[in-house]
């Protein structure tokens, strides 16, 4: 029977995750799977594990964490060479990944789902050297995932990035940001506070931030927000709710295959939660490059 590589961020959720993986690990060794696991440790493991996977004959890796460590099995995956596909166990502060594609939670379910072997290819992001699976943004409070402690997750969960955005907005005090966008689409110099290029419309929790986002279509769907008073934000924020946000004129929605971003500012670059370098940057979509299991 198949081989089943477990990579597991063990700082991630709490111990109904690990009930829930000590669940379906029974349910493929009866079913007479091979099994092995493999907890990270630190930065860049989960990447560096699913390289090795490639290299050997594991035919399925499960990757038990949030859209970080999704991110590093993505980037593992792309460059160990070899599409093994990936079943994803959300077991994070934020999973807007595996929400989005609406991945079973329930233990029975989710081992159906590897033993129907039902796989979609999804599209990954690019910026420089870096992948990621869902996002990719910049500009206010897209710090807030990575200065967030991974113990101070594991303890109050979401609510961990509300008190740190919360701790945030005094020191940033809204001030724009001014960056030249190049792309087919749209090429403008302006001010902004924040945007993003979304694989998935499921962004930060928020289901509809890139309503129109496809993660099979081949395109990232960017969206900026430019600069403006306290009172034109609070009416985006109040429509990201039902996705009404991108037709504000203070809003640019638009899908690309590839967009340049330059300014003169020290803007760091948060991909999927985690730090991924900064401006100035060239991000693209990489078509088709991740196999995931769906239901």
């Amino acid at each position: 029977m198949k081989k089943v590589k477990i990579i597991c961020n063990p700082s991630s959720g709490r111990q109904i995750i690990q009930r829930r993986l000590d669940s379906i690990c029974k349910l493929l060794i009866d079913d007479g799977y091979t099994i092995s696991k493999f907890l990270t440790r630190k930065k860049d493991d989960a990447m560096l594990e699913t390289i090795k996977c490639c290299k050997e004959d594991w035919d399925i890796i499960i990757a038990c964490g949030g859209d970080g460590t999704v991110n590093e099995v993505a980037k593992g995956i792309v460059n160990g060479g070899r599409k093994i596909p990936v079943a994803i166990l959300a077991a994070g502060t934020v999973n807007d990944f595996a929400n989005y594609m609406d991945i079973p939670k329930n233990s029975r379910e989710f081992y159906e789902m590897i033993k129907k072997e039902n796989t979609v290819d999804v599209d990954l992001g690019k910026v420089n050297d870096e992948y990621f699976v869902n996002v990719a943004a910049s500009g206010l409070l897209t710090n807030v995932g990575y200065q967030v402690q991974p113990e101070v997750k594991a303890i109050l969960g979401r609510m961990a990035y509300y008190l740190e955005g919360l701790k945030e907005i005094p020191k940033q005090k809204f001030e724009p940001i001014r960056v030249k966008f190049e792309s087919e689409e749209y090429t403008k110099e302006e001010d902004i506070l924040l945007f993003l290029l979304s694989n998935s419309s499921s962004i930060g929790g928020f289901k509809k931030l890139a309503p129109k986002a496809n993660v099979s279509d081949g395109y990232l769907d960017s969206i900026i927000i430019k600069k403006s008073e306290v009172q034109d934000l609070m009416s985006i924020f109040i429509n990201i709710f039902t996705g009404e946000h991108i037709n504000h004129p203070n809003v640019e929605y638009f899908k690309t295959k590839k967009i340049t971003i330059h300014t003169d500012e020290d803007v760091p670059i948060d991909i999927d939660g985690e730090f991924g370098g900064k401006l100035p940057s060239t991000f693209e979509v990489v078509p088709s490059s991740f196999r995931i299991f769906v239901k």
